[in-house]
């Protein structure tokens, strides 16, 4: 079968490899959809230090169930399903007090193991959601982002009334304006230096757009907030040395939610963070939130085809790579076809 593989990095091609079969606890999904994920990307260019080489990637898909393998219940042959990438032990401190998504034993599907870019994955059954009855299998594939964004929003523990700056207007950065909108949170302030990407966000509910490449982030910001601050910001663009700003410009009480991997030292000043009490958060993965944002798009509250630029069949992968790495102001969500 056919599968994307990157051997190391920038080494990457479609191969022929061997179908997998399911294992007792498994379920044989045939994919119909990936999205190529910022995450994906990372460890092309050999960015992502949990990846073991070769590795086939893929952790935002959706297919249907070709076989299931023993002990599986409540998954059938013919089942339409999306993919929780997020593999836990159960029996560690994280596991014990909810918090499996950063499991010591954490596994991700298309980083620690093989993923959705192949024409047949195998994954835990456990780890499977049906879809609804009207979500196509195009946007079921779009379930994963969407559950990132419930995640650090969840993380930041939002208060009626709250307005909310996000950092970063791409794929990211747009689930997290879409969600926090069907959660309710009128106000959302969405700052980008790239004009496309925030002519979407404003397209998807943002209130307020700002390119900071023509205006003082910070002073227009306060300026919306008559001096006050944001109670929430979320870091969707994943650039340390954004973190002073961001301690500035929350409000007292103020909650910081961070989802970058980036190695690089960021500046923190704890007399901004103590004086307002702030509270600063890490975001990884989703913590089980897949029904949750299932349910949402189920009632149509979440647009997920507004995510997608391009749409790509299986052959034409490496020119979606290519997209994000040399055009991102034409690129939001590359969804590729791999089935039917």
């Amino acid at each position: 079968m056919k599968a994307f593989q990157v051997n190391a990095p920038l080494d990457y091609r479609l191969a022929e490899v061997e179908a997998p079969r399911a294992a007792p606890g498994e379920a044989l999904v045939r994919v119909a959809f990936a999205g190529i994920c910022g995450s994906d990307m990372h460890i092309i260019h050999g960015d992502n230090a949990f990846v073991r080489f070769p590795r086939i990637t893929g952790h935002e898909f959706a297919g249907v169930v070709e076989a299931v393998g023993e002990g599986v219940e409540d998954i059938a042959v013919g089942d339409r399903v999306c993919i929780d990438p997020v593999i836990s032990c159960g029996h560690c401190y994280p596991c014990r007090i909810g918090r499996p998504n950063v499991c010591t034993a954490l596994e991700v599907i298309g980083v620690h193991r093989d993923g959705g870019f192949e024409e047949r994955v195998a994954v835990p059954a456990a780890n499977l959601h049906h879809l609804p009855e009207h979500l196509g299998l195009d946007a079921a594939a779009l379930v994963e982002p969407y559950t990132i964004a419930a995640n650090v929003l969840d993380r930041m523990q939002p208060h009626p009334g709250d307005r909310l700056l996000v950092f970063g207007a791409g794929v990211i950065g747009l689930t997290i304006l879409q969600m926090a909108r069907a959660k309710g949170i009128e106000e959302v302030i969405v700052t980008d230096v790239i004009d496309e990407r925030l002519a979407v966000a404003q397209e998807l509910g943002a209130r307020h757009v700002l390119n900071g490449r023509d205006r003082d982030v910070e002073q227009a910001v306060l300026e919306l907030t008559e001096g006050e601050g944001v109670p929430l910001i979320a870091d969707a663009a994943c650039v340390p040395a954004l973190l002073p700003q961001m301690l500035r410009l929350a409000s007292p009480a103020g909650r910081i939610g961070l989802l970058g991997f980036s190695p690089a030292p960021s500046d923190l000043v704890q007399l901004e963070v103590i004086k307002k009490e702030l509270t600063l958060v890490g975001s990884r993965l989703n913590n089980r939130k897949f029904p949750e944002v299932l349910e949402l798009m189920a009632a149509g509250r979440l647009d997920p085809l507004a995510l997608v630029s391009h749409r790509l069949p299986f052959d034409e992968m490496p020119d979606g790579i290519e997209i994000l790495d040399h055009h991102p102001e034409q690129a939001r969500k590359v969804l590729i076809q791999i089935g039917a």
